[in-house]
């Protein structure tokens, strides 16, 4: 199992939400490509990162720094937040970003989708985020009415295989990860899935590496200091090839 470290974008800032509230964000720095060659010096290999500013208003205000932490940072990025046109998945695409995360769109027009994954491949992905059981989108402001089981059996019959999915009731809380979900999405969906969402103790991590995940974000216990990222990339390297 990959852990991916996340680094969450506003203003050129890194920044952390509760449970996906823009009006309760916590600043940890103004230097985001510090802190990502810092997670590289742990072990992570990749940077998950999201433009909250692009999440809730579809544009891509962070780009230059992402632009940046493909340079700079020695890790493989994966990007989402405010990814709604091909002309910014190539763009990121372009710079050498490893993946680009489809939310909002994918679950508003799935045509784009397909297209995406048609013409794209592995280097799509989707991000699930859930909600009572729904997905939402927007940057977590609005639920949509698809439900969980209904976008995961879709993206399977389209091919994706990589999926991010969060439980925003989890996100940010430091209460630990939704275990049950990703064991049961992990058991009946043939796909990478990266766990994301409350992953607080190494507890967690060894929990999700049985499940044989591919991948498991990590955020605000690594800003907090609840959770050492060198210890997690060594447990979570146990079951990979």
């Amino acid at each position: 199992m990959y852990i991916l470290p996340a680094t969450d974008l506003y203003d050129g800032k890194v920044v952390r939400l509760y449970k996906g509230d823009y009006n309760q964000m916590t600043v940890y720095s103004d230097k985001p490509l510090q802190i990502a060659r810092e997670f590289a010096d742990c072990g992570a290999e990749f940077l998950h990162v999201v433009d909250l500013e692009g999440a809730r208003d579809g544009t891509t205000p962070n780009r230059r720094v992402v632009e940046k932490l493909v340079e700079k940072s020695g890790m493989s990025i994966e990007i989402g937040g405010g990814v709604r046109t091909e002309d910014t998945v190539r763009t990121y695409i372009d710079m050498g970003v490893e993946r680009v995360i489809l939310g909002t769109s994918a679950v508003t027009d799935p045509v784009f989708l397909e297209k995406m994954v048609d013409r794209y491949g592995d280097r799509i992905a989707v991000g699930v985020d859930l909600a009572g059981g729904y997905v939402a989108i927007k940057g977590w402001t609005e639920q949509s009415e698809v439900s969980a089981d209904a976008f995961f059996s879709r993206l399977q019959i389209m091919g994706v295989r990589t999926v991010i999915c969060t439980d925003i009731s989890k996100d940010g809380t430091l209460s630990g990860t939704n275990l049950q979900l990703y064991k049961t999405l992990s058991e009946t969906y043939d796909m990478q899935l990266i766990a994301s969402g409350g992953i607080t103790t190494l507890e967690d991590v060894i929990a999700l590496r049985e499940m044989d995940l591919y991948g498991a974000i990590l955020g605000k216990a690594l800003y907090t200091g609840d959770l050492d990222l060198r210890d997690a990339v060594k447990l979570a390297r146990v079951n990979r090839p």
